[in-house]
């Protein structure tokens, strides 16, 4: 189910000509600017429709990735989920609300995103990582993502999937 995280970043030309491009942990005032930026992937029906309040809420779940001028341009949820010993459950994680801005894909933005999401998951001591797409997953499946079953997710997260949207569970260990 996994395989090793290469620790060399793949040179991606396009990131050379955005080198202000950074990563950073979000803040309750980058609540709008999520909203906004998921606005054309809920539209599309590739992302869950989410309240400003979620995301101001939940924003230490938030990683994003920020342009020149401070304008967001991808973001990904992890939201963690703590070991139950009487289930046999380790410490796990799951991967929400991954968007990448139209200007921004293909140019290795999301790469980075997912890189951060690893580590703040490893800082973490999470044994697992879980995700939900309703697209082809190429990118999860570039680093180290495969195809798991819901009955190996977090519980309250496995139940909260909408089987309508059809989406494919990826896994992850860390």
């Amino acid at each position: 189910m996994t395989t090793a995280l290469s620790s060399r970043e793949p040179d991606v030309p396009a990131l050379r000509n955005h080198p202000t491009l950074t990563v950073r942990p979000a803040h309750p005032g980058d609540a709008a600017a999520l909203v906004a930026l998921s606005r054309p992937f809920v539209d599309s029906g590739a992302l869950r429709e989410r309240p400003l309040s979620l995301y101001a809420d939940r924003a230490a779940d938030f990683l994003v990735a920020e342009g020149p001028g401070g304008t967001l341009d991808g973001c990904l949820g992890l939201r963690a989920h703590p070991a139950d010993p009487t289930a046999g459950l380790a410490a796990t994680g799951v991967l929400y609300n991954f968007c990448v801005a139209g200007h921004r894909q293909g140019c290795g933005t999301g790469a980075r995103l997912l890189r951060a999401a690893l580590a703040k998951a490893r800082g973490r001591s999470l044994r697992t990582l879980f995700t939900a797409t309703t697209g082809g997953g190429d990118l999860f499946l570039r680093h180290g993502f495969a195809p798991a079953r819901a009955s190996q997710a977090p519980p309250s997260w496995a139940r909260s999937l909408d089987p309508r949207r059809n989406a494919r569970i990826l896994a992850r260990a860390l």
